[in-house]
């Protein structure tokens, strides 16, 4: 049998509050605005984790 882990759990949650917020986005046809958020949190995110790791290797 495997082993739940809180890592496995949160994990799970956080699938399923973005599922939620899919869904609720659709219910009040705010699926663009969604959309957009989503395409902009992920770009910025790539973006500062690559700054980040430049940045790191000036250190190193």
């Amino acid at each position: 049998m495997k082993k739940i882990t809180i890592g496995k759990i949160r994990s799970f949650l956080y699938t399923a509050a973005k599922i939620l917020g899919d869904i609720n986005a659709v219910k009040r046809n705010k699926i663009g605005t969604r959309v957009t958020n989503r395409v902009t949190g992920k770009v910025s995110s790539r973006a500062r984790s690559y700054v980040s790791r430049k940045i790191m290797s000036i250190f190193r």
